[in-house]
Formats: structure tokens, C-alpha cells, sequence
């Protein structure tokens, strides 16, 4: 798992614009508006949905904006209906791609996945193809320069997390897909704040990628999330950060 949390590692030190803050709101309510649709507007019997309201309030979402998402999921207000695609998909290096997608034009996405990968070294590959390289877990990011590993370990096992991986001053949980929520109730219970929880496609190998292939990578992952209708991106690349051109 080395080196797994370094694309994101990469995105914390970018500069955070008005721009992007925007386009992760619209990302962040298509997720609460799908959330609500499939599993009901209560976030008390809607895990999906609680964790999508979560991770909109830490990106000081307005509550107003929080609960028209809701209500167009539940159908009390007019909404667009979402397809969730995920694509699969080979980089530069030979990395493996996972693009998660809500969208209410697949032709469109694909054709946009496509455009993208074929410009900067990668292609689309066929369902299934690198799927079976990722993981299904539940994933807690901390601030390792604020919480100290072992207390944060003691807690999280405690709640039967699967590991806890530091790396570069961040402390990675991993947990069950369902045991998200219990393992994030024991941190708040000790008084651990964390600074995203998620639940993502956790690589089982990483593929080593330095010099101008990294750089031509990375730019190709920017370019994806950026897409309206891409949701998140995963790869299982270990990026030489220090061989980047710029970080």
C-alpha cells in the first residue's frame, strides 16, 4: 500500500480556487441528489447519504444547498435523473484507472474519458479489466502531524478497522465498506477529527511511475476529475513526487 495516498497527497498542495470549489459542490449535491434517490432522504437509515451530507458540510456546503439536493433525490422537487458509470482504464506507465461517473448523458462522459486518455497516453479499457487491482474499502484521511499513530491505531482497531498506514505526515484508515461509519464514530468518540472519509477503490499493488511519464499522468488525473461528470479517480501509480515537474 505504499505510496497509495500520493496522488491525493499531490491535490492537498495544489492551490484551492473559487473555481474548484464550485465544480466539488456540483459533484458533491449529484451525489446526495443519487444518494437520496436509491436509499430515502433520512440519513439516520441511509449510510450513503450520510456520508455524502458529511463530506458537503466539510466542504462548508451551505445546509440550504445540502437539503434541495435531498429533495430532488426524493422527487419533492424537480431533478435530473443520474446513470452511475464507472470506467476502467490504462495511463502512462502502464498504471490502471478507475473513473467513477454520475451522468445524464453517457455518450457524452465516455466520449469526454475517451478524448482525454487518447491525448495524454492512456485508453479506455473493457469492464473488468482492472477492476480486479482495487479494493472496495472504507477511507479515513488524518492529519498525522496533529494525531499520534498509535492512538489513532488503538481507536480504529477497536471499531474493527482493517489497518492504519502513515505515510508523509497523512494517517490512512481502511476499513470494511460497511464499517465506515462505526469506525468514524469511535475516532469523534476520542476526540479525532479527520480531514476527508470516503468510500473508495484502494489499490492492491502499486505500479512505480517516475520522470515524464508521473508528469504526463498526473496532468491526465486533473484533467479527468475536472470533467463535470466524473465524480472521483483512483489509480494504482506510486508517483515519484520528487521527479515531478511541479507539484
Amino acid at each position: 500500500m505504499a505510496g497509495h495516498s500520493k496522488w491525493k497527497q499531490i491535490k492537498r498542495k495544489k492551490a484551492i480556487t473559487d473555481n474548484k470549489r464550485a465544480a466539488n459542490w456540483t459533484k458533491l449535491i449529484r451525489e446526495i441528489t443519487v444518494a437520496a434517490k436509491a436509499g430515502g432522504g433520512d440519513p439516520a437509515g441511509n449510510p450513503r447519504l450520510r456520508l455524502a451530507i458529511d463530506t458537503a458540510r466539510a466542504a462548508n456546503m451551505p445546509n440550504e444547498n445540502i437539503d434541495r439536493a435531498i429533495k430532488k433525490g426524493t422527487g419533492e422537487l424537480e431533478g435530473v435523473n443520474y446513470e452511475e458509470i464507472t470506467y476502467e482504464a490504462y495511463g502512462p506507465g502502464g498504471v490502471a484507472i478507475m473513473i467513477e461517473s454520475l451522468t445524464d448523458n453517457g455518450n457524452r462522459t465516455v466520449a469526454d474519458i475517451r478524448r482525454w486518455l487518447s491525448r495524454n497516453g492512456g485508453n479506455l479499457g473493457t469492464t473488468g479489466s482492472v477492476a480486479w487491482m482495487f479494493d472496495r474499502r472504507g477511507e479515513i484521511t488524518l492529519d498525522g502531524d496533529r494525531y499520534d499513530e498509535d492512538t489513532v491505531t488503538e481507536a480504529a482497531l477497536e471499531a474493527d478497522a482493517l489497518d492504519v498506514r502513515s505515510e508523509e505526515g497523512t494517517l490512512t484508515v481502511l476499513t470494511e465498506p460497511t464499517g465506515l461509519h462505526a469506525v468514524q464514530d469511535a475516532l469523534r468518540a476520542k476526540g479525532i477529527e479527520w480531514e476527508s472519509a470516503e468510500l473508495a477503490m484502494v489499490p492492491k499493488n502499486m505500479v512505480n511511475v517516475a520522470g515524464g511519464e508521473a508528469d504526463t499522468l498526473v496532468k491526465l488525473l486533473e484533467l479527468l476529475e475536472d470533467l463535470d461528470d466524473v465524480q472521483k479517480v483512483y489509480t494504482n501509480a506510486d508517483l515519484d513526487v520528487d521527479s515531478l515537474a511541479e507539484v
